[in-house]
């Protein structure tokens, strides 16, 4: 999915939320090669900088070597579907946030991207699919959105899930076509959670 995080970086310019609260301080991207969200440092004020973790570093699943709430934010388009085991890893980057801190998180949609067929045709480095909730999926490995951050109440707000298809037509579905290959399609979740606070983990 080539600049899914452009994409989505020109969508959340006009919500002020991504100024104010998620995009600000020091974050972290996981899985940002080749379209890092520190290209635009500066376009979110508040966003000081944002480290690049990607192949190289280490596996996503597990972000060894990063301390517990060591980022602000973490930011991350399209990883968490490569990763063997999605809730142990998103648990991972729960952790490296600090508390009060934000996560900004897509992944593909999977009756808008895989368009009803697994593995996938489009990414076939793709291990789970995922939905925002339905009774049952057509996918064998299937992930609920709504039961994967129910697993995570004790740690997090959910601040946000939306079904993104910004300029998604409907008439090429039937075609088979992969529209993020368009420069302007997105067809993706995104959800945004808040880290609770100490007080909070605590039940202070």
């Amino acid at each position: 999915m080539p600049y899914e995080q452009s994409k989505s970086t020109k969508r959340r310019y006009n919500i002020g939320a991504f100024h104010q609260r998620y995009f600000v301080g020091n974050g972290v991207d996981i899985g940002g090669k080749p379209d890092p969200m520190g290209q635009y440092v500066g376009v979110f004020p508040l966003m000081r900088s944002v480290r690049i973790w990607d192949l190289q570093d280490g596996d996503a699943q597990y972000m060894k070597g990063v301390d517990d709430a060591s980022y602000d934010f973490v930011v991350s388009s399209h990883c968490l579907e490569h990763l063997h085991d999605p809730k142990q890893g998103l648990g991972n980057w729960i952790r490296i946030v600090k508390p009060g801190g934000y996560l900004v998180i897509t992944v593909p949609d999977e009756d808008l991207y895989e368009l009803g067929h697994w593995p996938s045709r489009f990414n076939h480095d793709h291990k789970h699919s995922f939905t925002i909730h339905k009774k049952s999926s057509w996918s064998p490995v299937s992930i609920n959105v709504f039961e994967l951050l129910a697993s995570f109440t004790d740690v997090v707000e959910v601040e946000k899930i939306e079904l993104v298809r910004d300029f998604f037509r409907d008439q090429l579905k039937a075609k088979n076509f992969d529209q993020t290959r368009t420069v302007v399609a997105e067809c993706c979740i995104e959800f945004i959670l808040r880290k609770r606070q100490n007080d909070q983990l605590t039940g202070d």
